[in-house]
Formats: C-alpha cells, structure tokens, sequence
C-alpha cells in the first residue's frame, strides 16, 4: 500500500476565524462545508455526555461539492465509502494547525474498480488544499 498524502499546515489566525474564512473560500468555488452545525467536536462530545478538556478546540470539518458530489455518487455508489473530505483544526502552540488526509490513487483504485474515480477526487484534494491555501 502507498502512502496517503498528508496535508499539514498552520496559520496565525485562530481557529474560529480560520473557520469563518474557510466558510466563506469554499462558498466561492461551489463547496459547502456539510457540517456546520456539528463540525465544533467540544460541542459534539457535550451533546453526548462527554467531557472534554477546557481549551479543547477540535474541528471537523466535512467540505462537500454537492453537484459534482451528485454526479458521482450517480455514476457509482461505491464511491460514497471515499466521498467525506474532512478538514480537521485545532490550536496547538498558539497557532491553528490544520491537517486534510488523502489518498493515493492506487490506493483508490485498491478501494473501487473505477476507472475514473481517481483521477476525479485527486483534482477535489487538489482543490481543498487550494482553499485552505487562500483561507489561512
């Protein structure tokens, strides 16, 4: 197995501004962040009955293309087990880290006999990391 790409990178803005800015990059190129109301995991945990520490600012954050999302779930439902993107923030050392996982397409193709499937979600993370490049 080849390994998956890791995208990590830090900015000086906090979290929640980063996020905002993020809200508002991935709205231009015709992406939604799908879990807005969810993405904030101190919250999430909270809902559950879980404590978390005080400063914990763990974000999960699931970006989605809902057109291009549409079109490929239509031409293959097993491409959903790859569809969720996942951007994750956190502040660590007094800056916003910021982590997106990807994967190669041989280990894609290893997931789904799809032909086109690769290449299509290797020009999405392209594109992520591009947004989080202008966001941060």
């Amino acid at each position: 197995m080849k390994r998956d790409n890791l995208f990590a990178t830090e900015t000086s803005k906090s979290n929640s501004q980063f996020v905002k800015d993020l809200s508002t990059v991935v709205k231009k190129y015709g992406f939604i962040i799908h879990n807005e109301e969810n993405m904030e995991m101190s919250q999430s945990f909270g809902k559950h009955g879980a404590e978390v520490a005080k400063n914990f600012d763990l974000h999960m954050i699931q970006i989605c293309k809902p057109e291009k999302a549409a079109r490929s779930l239509s031409a293959n439902p097993e491409r959903a087990v790859l569809m969720p993107k996942f951007i994750m923030t956190f502040t660590q050392n007094g800056k916003t880290q910021i982590r997106f996982l990807s994967y190669s397409a041989d280990n894609i193709r290893a997931v789904i006999d799809d032909e086109q499937f690769p290449a299509s979600l290797a020009e999405t993370y392209k594109k992520i990391t591009e947004i989080i490049e202008e966001a941060k």
